[in-house]
């Protein structure tokens, strides 16, 4: 299930050897899921048609598929992208434009800090070296490492050595110490943490799916009941693995993970905890009905290769980044 989109590096010329450390991009990766540019701007990689196109004729079978794909009409996206009926998408790139298949969250995840306090930050660099600020300047050079403290060995613009950044500063070269600062309004303590998940059960009750052109109510269920136990799967999974948010921020819970199923208002029909192996059980059984109803269903993810424009576009931004020593937003 879902979408890989492979950008070749390791083999390749070497231009293209920047785009090894990119690697593979799922269409859980992608910010706008299966709608994203990237995925958007790829090819098949089995027969390499374009997988979305705005000529009709010339994109994949799967493209054109996903142009009738709406909340009434999930089928394709249930079988391409079902992360996409969980997590939300809207197709607004698409061949509709705005009128693209729009699809709301049903799985949100919240952690709040409770008794937050904001802190401060300090930063410093003490050089081993003890390199000085008038040991400069420094000037900017053909060879390694690319400065030089000789204005004769610098590189000339209008027959004057050129200055390291904008004063030839060590520090333009990273060297030399850095002064000691506090700034405030960095980061927060708390007391505790407290993470909420919520399935709506109703926002899947919205989407309706299709089979041969003819619906269903127990087709339907059976989709919603896949989609309710990816949820769960994806939600017990993520908390299997830890919740490692940040430098010097991890999340250690202090009980299980815990579901409650709610009935009517101000009460609970059930409490439930459930296990990564469970959950992945669940999940399983869940399609294997789905299927036994035709429902399809990808077994591997859909391959796709970027297209020859994509490739030379990410190729020109690496190697502007590498010429600017920066990578940009």
């Amino acid at each position: 299930m879902d979408f890989t989109a492979h950008f070749p590096g390791h083999g390749q010329p070497e231009e293209l050897r920047l785009l090894e450390p990119i690697g593979k991009i799922t269409s859980l990766q992608a910010p706008h899921r299966i709608a994203d540019a990237i995925l958007r701007d790829s090819l098949v990689a089995a027969d390499g048609k374009p997988f979305r196109s705005a000529n009709v004729k010339q994109e994949s079978d799967y493209g054109r598929r996903l142009r009738e794909a709406s909340a009434a009409n999930a089928t394709a996206l249930f079988e391409l992208c079902p992360t996409a009926l969980l997590f939300g998408m809207w197709d607004s790139t698409g061949p509709k434009g705005g009128l693209g298949a729009k699809i709301e969250r049903a799985l949100v995840s919240e952690i709040v800090g409770i008794n937050a306090v904001l802190g401060v930050k300090t930063s410093s660099r003490i050089d081993p070296l003890g390199i000085q600020l008038k040991a400069g300047p420094l000037y900017r050079a053909e060879a390694a490492p690319g400065w030089t403290p000789d204005p004769e060995q610098a590189v000339k613009e209008k027959g004057k050595p050129m200055k390291l950044g904008s004063d030839g500063r060590p520090s333009e070269a990273n060297h030399g110490n850095v002064t000691p600062t506090i700034s405030g309004d960095s980061g927060v303590t708390i007391d505790y943490a407290e993470q909420t998940i919520v399935l709506s059960l109703p926002a899947l009750r919205r989407l309706r799916f299709p089979v041969n052109g003819r619906s269903d109510a127990g087709v339907d269920a059976a989709a919603r009941t896949v989609l309710a136990a990816l949820g769960l799967c994806a939600a017990t999974l993520t908390d299997d693995a830890g919740l490692d948010l940040r430098s010097r921020c991890l999340l250690w819970p202090t009980e299980p993970l815990r579901w409650e199923l709610l009935g009517k208002p101000g009460e609970i029909e059930s409490d439930l905890t459930l296990d990564a192996d469970a959950a992945v059980t669940l999940f399983q059984e869940a399609v294997a009905e789905a299927q036994k109803l035709g429902l399809p269903w990808l077994t591997k993810p859909l391959q796709l290769a970027p297209s020859p424009a994509l490739v030379k576009l990410v190729v020109k931004s690496q190697q502007l980044a590498q010429s600017q020593g920066t990578k940009e937003a």
